[in-house]
């Protein structure tokens, strides 16, 4: 554990100490220091805002707000939404419900950001996401890398015309990197019971399941990283969807970043059902997977339709899906939120 990380635990726990005399059993005030969307610990404690003190509260919140301005100005001026939010999917992508302990358990803690765990397979490419942020957390040492990478997250959703998430900030860094195999594969032998299997283990439901899935409605993929498309980096090696001269912002302005690669949908740097469309459509320039198949099927179909028929139903479902997400197997030493 890092050296901030054990102090913002002392200062929790020091708190409870000054506290514990006075609270009733039961209380209706709490404070959570480890959580996850379906384990969550909670103990008689003052509310998270009372056991930190009001000026580290506020410090961080302010230091959050600036470290959020500046990351909207990066993110849309590099058009990399879909980067950022694959970095905060594929941290908290490892989080196994069935441990209880914080680090063991995985999930939205950081972690991706080590070496070891940022060179697995599946996150081939996410270095580069990395090295992104990393002028950012040095200006903002404040700010866990847990708390960076799930606010560049879910900005990165925002700024792509997605919904403002209601997100929770006060995370805590693990220095120990999470186990190799945990994150979804992309053309696994048999793709229904693949995406049962990890998303029972991250907790969620058919309908989470499918509206997180749907966030391929941004992004690309590449030869070069995940290896499940022939279309890799540059102008000459992608689709004429992700040739610099296309336009795949939703506001209609130019740019896409880096080109190259296959994407799911035409406009991959607007959020929206787009995805659950391309399903009905023929488009061979576009990408469709395995798992993308299996969700539009048995427990899941009902929501897959639900979705394509109707965008408002599907940013609905999506943005308390990724809330969850981005709190699974999280340690919160304080509760902040952002306007």
């Amino acid at each position: 554990m890092s050296e901030r990380a054990a102090v913002m635990l002392r200062h929790v726990e020091a708190s409870r100490k000054r506290v514990g005399k006075d609270s009733n059993e039961g209380a209706n005030n709490s404070t959570t220091t480890s959580s996850s969307s379906n384990n969550t610990r909670r103990d008689s404690a003052p509310s998270t805002a009372a056991v930190a003190a009001a000026t580290t509260l506020s410090e961080y919140r302010e230091e959050l707000r600036k470290l959020e301005k500046e990351l909207r100005t990066f993110i849309d001026k590099r058009n990399c939404h879909p980067i950022m939010l694959r970095l905060a999917w594929h941290d908290a992508g490892t989080y196994n419900r069935h441990v209880p302990c914080f680090p063991d358990c995985g999930g939205a803690n950081g972690s991706i950001r080590l070496s070891p765990e940022l060179k697995h397979a599946a996150n081939a490419g996410l270095e580069k996401a990395v090295r992104f942020l990393q002028p950012f957390h040095t200006k903002h040492p404040m700010v866990s890398w847990a708390d960076l990478i799930q606010l560049a997250g879910a900005l990165a959703v925002e700024l792509a015309g997605g919904p403002r998430i209601p997100m929770r900030y006060g995370r805590i860094d693990a220095d120990v990197p999470a186990e190799e195999g945990k994150l979804p594969d992309a053309n696994p032998a048999s793709p229904l019971d693949h995406v049962r299997k990890v998303f029972d283990r991250l907790g969620m439901t058919p309908k989470e399941t499918v509206a997180l899935i749907g966030a391929h409605t941004i992004g690309r993929a590449f030869k070069e990283r995940s290896g499940v498309t022939e279309y890799g980096y540059g102008n000459d090696k992608g689709t004429p969807h992700t040739r610099s001269t296309h336009v795949a912002r939703g506001d209609g302005h130019a740019g896409i970043g880096m080109p190259g690669g296959q994407s799911w949908t035409s406009n991959w740097l607007s959020f929206d059902n787009a995805f659950f469309q391309q399903a009905y459509k023929s488009d061979k320039a576009l990408l469709w997977l395995p798992t993308d198949s299996a969700v539009a099927k048995e427990e899941y179909a009902r929501h897959f339709r639900q979705f394509a028929s109707d965008n408002r139903s599907f940013l609905a479902a999506y943005a308390p899906a990724h809330k969850k997400l981005s709190e699974s197997g999280s340690m919160f030493a304080f509760h902040v939120e952002l306007d």
